[in-house]
């Protein structure tokens, strides 16, 4: 079954305080070499049939109002996996 994949991610000009948590954790492990991390938010919408160009749109206009908030997050990417 087809799958339609979702990322969205906090807005690069917003503090990420979660990132910021994970960039410090990696130090502590003693990995140099990262100078930031940026955590979002994966949605994986399976589908009943094939993706037509109508569910495509449904799909970006749901992650655009119900998935992702407008004011701090974007929606990055959405893609269908087959």
């Amino acid at each position: 079954m087809p799958t339609i994949v979702v990322e969205v991610m906090p807005k690069q000009e917003l503090l990420d305080p979660q990132g910021k948590a994970v960039a410090a954790a990696i130090a502590r492990k003693g990995i140099s070499g990262v100078s930031a991390v940026q955590v979002g938010k994966r949605f994986e919408i399976i589908t009943e049939g094939p993706v037509t160009a109508e569910l495509l749109e449904s799909v970006k206009a749901l992650a655009e109002d119900f998935l992702s908030n407008a004011v701090i997050e974007d929606v990055v990417s959405i893609e269908v996996v087959e």
